[in-house]
């Protein structure tokens, strides 16, 4: 990437584009920065300031606040610090990437899929697919070790000034990156490297970032898909994935500033990694990875936890919420036979749920026989077995037969889809 191209300021803070700008925050909702403000707040302080904002933004006298830090769990354990500028700078940001994205994106590498229009996760995986089923069935797994902290603003800066000649830009940009960091304890931490997670800029900036990466892959004739900073090279042998992995170890150390994390980073059979909670098995199969499963189940825990204290209207908007989403995305695989065999096992924790919400034997009698248990099948309310036990007994069973939990809306979509 290296044409310049004419884009300027006037063009980011045009009327149209500020509005659509100001539509996609909205729509992201989110909590507000260090400011205080929210959506309402900001958007009414805007129409009494924003004019005045807007001068100073074409001056080159605007500054950004402070990012608010927030440490979220990962998945695989840990945390991952995020940093939430202000609404208002969410809006900015917002702005500067809705033109530098329609700019950029045309003269991104094909093999870059994430955080593009048009682009998703899926497609990466189907490319993956395609590599697996031509017989490349090992892979380089790269994993950059805190990638988002650790981008190197002089190497971004100067890759932007080979595209953007208005200075005004370049200068926001680079204000916007060496915004501190607001610990939350008075503390303000200033920072020289790093495009933190949580504004609008970030995954653009890193996918320019990494642009640099993909046409070296292209130019070396490898089989890759990248997703942010998810990297995976598919190779045909064991060791073509070790050399693949210790030449671009060094590579992105010398030419990124990057450090690759030696522990989740490997040379693998594909069907013992995974590719965005994916695993692609020989023939270009895909399952929903062991660690998907496994966190989907932990999530299934939670939300059949009985110590809740919602409705059982409540309890299957929750349920609907999570598990279509999980489904929209996993239903993509065409090996679901982990899946399937939970299905099971789910149910059953919807009944230790409702077991337990019953309280007592006389909540339990009076449950079971609204359900439908007839004689002497309704003596099982005063059984002191644990609710896990009581979740797989056939009165129990009867009761909350899948059917009626369907019929409830307490579905699971990969039964009724066939």
């Amino acid at each position: 990437m290296s044409n310049t191209v004419e884009i300027s300021l006037e063009a980011v803070l045009d009327t149209v584009n500020m509005e659509r700008a100001w539509a996609g925050v909205k729509a992201n909702a989110g909590s507000g920065g260090v400011d205080g403000k929210g959506i309402a707040e900001t958007e009414a302080h805007l129409k009494c300031h924003w004019p005045v904002i807007r001068e100073k933004l074409l001056r080159g006298d605007y500054r950004p606040a402070a990012v608010r830090a927030v440490d979220i769990a990962k998945p695989g354990g840990g945390t991952r610090r995020l940093g939430i500028p202000t609404v208002q700078d969410r809006l900015i940001q917002q702005a500067l990437h809705q033109v530098l994205s329609a700019a950029f994106d045309g003269d991104m590498s094909e093999h870059s899929w994430g955080f593009r229009p048009g682009r998703s996760a899926h497609d990466a995986v189907t490319a993956a697919r395609g590599y697996v089923a031509d017989g490349k069935e090992w892979v380089a797994d790269i994993d950059l070790a805190r990638f988002f902290d650790q981008v190197n603003h002089d190497r971004l800066m100067h890759l932007l000034g080979q595209r953007i000649s208005d200075k005004r830009i370049m200068t926001l940009i680079g204000r916007y990156l060496r915004a501190p960091m607001d610990e939350g304890d008075g503390r303000h931490i200033r920072r020289s490297r790093g495009t933190p997670q949580g504004g609008p800029l970030s995954p653009l900036l890193a996918n320019l970032y990494l642009d640099v990466l993909d046409r070296e892959l292209e130019q070396r004739g490898l089989s890759f898909v990248r997703y942010a900073d998810d990297i995976a090279v598919f190779v045909a042998s064991e060791r073509a994935a070790e050399r693949v992995l210790e030449r671009l170890t060094r590579w992105l150390h010398t030419h990124l500033d990057l450090d690759v994390n030696a522990t989740k980073s490997g040379a693998r059979r594909t069907e013992e990694s995974a590719l965005l909670g994916f695993r692609i098995h020989p023939g270009g199969q895909v399952s929903p990875a062991p660690k998907a499963i496994e966190r989907f189940k932990d999530r299934v825990r939670e939300l059949w936890d009985a110590r809740q204290s919602l409705t059982s209207e409540q309890l299957r908007e929750q349920w609907q919420r999570y598990v279509t989403g999980w489904w929209n995305y996993f239903g993509y695989a065409n090996w679901r036979r982990e899946v399937h065999a939970l299905s099971g096992w789910v149910r059953r924790h919807m009944r230790k749920c409702f077991w337990l919400r019953w309280h007592d034997r006389h909540g339990r009698f009076n449950a079971l026989r609204r359900l439908g248990v007839r004689g002497r099948a309704l003596g099982v309310a005063g059984c002191r077995r644990g609710a896990w036990f009581m979740a797989r007994h056939i009165v129990v069973n009867q009761a909350l037969k899948t059917a009626t939990l369907n019929r409830h809306g307490f579905t699971l979509p990969w039964t009724l889809a066939g």
